[in-house]
């Protein structure tokens, strides 16, 4: 092997040291220690490591026979087939942004508090209820479009009855009058719903003019070691709350059997089911009328109520309004605020709020009502109690006041509810017919254009602008609502119902 030379020179022994390591029978090991070399790697030294593949050498290329040409395998096709299922059936597998159960847990019994203890970190993002109830598999290869069930349906089917519990209220000025915020925890979801009671008879300790609307599970005692100072906290108080007055409810007292004014004489409360709108309240959009239709709800809910004498000479007697708005945390008609947000996108490109939504594999309106049923029944609104009262509901969907019949709420009325811009338009209309048309459209004008203190970032004033024509008329015509829907585009000035 000394001898070997090629033309770069003769071969060096660590390159034949080298050689024998990568082509060898036997790989060298950690330990194994080869002579050193100091100059550049041969050609031919590279060639022989790289045409070696095995242990036992190269390719002996002598051997190979080549292929018949006649005897040639046809190329097998694989067909794809897909694993994934049908995007109607996994969009009814998905769970929306409003599906988010709390937990199988009810809440405790009023005489019950749970007990403070140390926060524990969650074994995973799924929840209780969740694994509780778990949601069907989809294969596109077994299932059919009918036999798809949605995780709403399976947890409408073995959810308990709806419980709520008032956790927290407080007095809140408001440009209306004061009113009581209840905030309500419950065991369908882990959403905190709201209550925004007005009923300022409540601060006198007298005795009311009417039955006090008072929430039981916030006046009930929760456990017998709370203090009345742990009860006054939560705002289970009577009268008015100050550094003088601090009184907690006892409900150990049996409510009075008679008020001030006969029952029968006193209108039923108004209420409103209000759905959170984020964008209309807090942003101020115009694309809806939500936050000027919270502002409106606080405002006539607010408004005195006149009660006829029994006596023909007697005076009429007049009393603070009274009643609730039921705020519920129902993003875009229950479809959540992302896609809220794309369905606006899509209403950019010419489609209605109905399409929209559809197009994002939800329903028009995706809404419940069972939580705002159980918060009426905690407040004595409307449920079939004999201290309980009916109630007049502040709405133009039909639908919504069928929804609380069917949650056993006794609704009296229904109070329609006209968006401003439209009360203007009619009220400019009518202006232009009289004498005074001049003075009267200046007056209108004027009060678009100042600010108006209200509930919402709207306030007082109206929402006006194309987009709001187009989201008020989808509701009449492809949604039910009662409402007035005033033409301009027309010479006559009738509504379309």
């Amino acid at each position: 092997m000394g001898a070997f030379h090629h033309s770069s020179g003769p071969v060096e022994t660590s390159d034949l040291a080298l050689l024998d390591a990568l082509t060898g029978p036997i790989r060298p090991t950690a330990k194994s220690v080869l002579p050193r070399r100091d100059a550049a790697l041969d050609p031919l030294l590279i060639a022989a490591a790289a045409a070696s593949r095995s242990p036992q050498g190269a390719w002996d290329w002598t051997k190979w026979q080549g292929q018949d040409a006649a005897n040639k395998s046809e190329r097998k096709r694989l067909a794809y087939v897909s694993r994934q299922a049908p995007r109607r059936q996994r969009l009814a597998a998905e769970s929306k942004e409003n599906d988010i159960p709390r937990g199988t847990e009810t809440p405790k019994t009023v005489g019950n508090l749970p007990p403070a203890t140390p926060k524990k970190r969650r074994p995973s993002l799924v929840s209780t209820q969740q694994k509780a109830i778990p949601e069907p598999t989809i294969h596109a290869s077994h299932t059919s479009q009918s036999d798809a069930i949605s995780p709403s349906k399976v947890l409408t089917q073995t959810a308990p009855t709806v419980e709520v519990k008032c956790m927290a209220r407080t007095r809140i000025p408001t440009p209306h009058g004061p009113a009581f915020l209840h905030l309500y925890h419950n065991n369908r979801d882990s959403k905190e719903h709201l209550a925004i009671v007005i009923d300022p008879a409540q601060f006198s300790e007298d005795p009311t003019p009417a039955p006090p609307i008072r929430s039981h599970s916030l006046d009930a005692v929760w456990n017998e070691n709370e203090t009345e100072m742990d009860r006054i906290t939560r705002g289970a108080y009577v009268g008015r709350l100050s550094p003088t007055s601090q009184r907690a409810s006892d409900p150990s007292t049996p409510p009075p059997s008679s008020y001030r004014l006969p029952k029968s004489a006193i209108p039923a409360p108004l209420i409103r089911i209000h759905s959170e709108c984020f964008t209309g309240e807090t942003v101020g959009s115009m694309r809806c009328d939500c936050g000027e239709q919270l502002d409106e709800a606080i405002r006539q809910i607010s408004l005195p109520i006149t009660v006829p004498s029994d006596h023909p000479t007697a005076k009429p007697t007049t009393i603070p309004g009274r009643g609730a708005v039921i705020y519920l945390r129902q993003e875009g008609r229950g479809i959540g605020l992302l896609s809220k947000i794309r369905a606006y996108n899509l209403q950019d490109l010419g489609h209605d709020t109905v399409t929209a939504n559809l197009m994002l594999g939800h329903k028009a309106d995706e809404r419940g009502y069972e939580i705002a049923g159980a918060i009426l029944r905690d407040l004595g609104l409307g449920s079939s109690e004999a201290t309980s009262e009916g109630v007049r509901v502040l709405t133009n969907n039909p639908d919504k006041v069928e929804a609380l019949e069917n949650e056993g709420i006794r609704v009296t009325e229904r109070v329609p509810m006209i968006p401003r811009s439209w009360q203007q338009r009619k009220q400019r209309t009518e202006a232009k017919k009289s004498e005074e048309d001049k003075e009267a459209i200046t007056a209108l004008q004027k009060e678009e254009k100042e600010r108006i203190s209200g509930a919402t970032l709207i306030g007082g004033n109206a929402v006006h602008g194309e987009d709001l024509d187009k989201y008020l008329r989808t509701k009449v015509l492809r949604m039910g609502h009662m409402l007035p829907l005033w033409l301009e585009d027309t010479v006559s000035d009738t509504p379309i119902y």
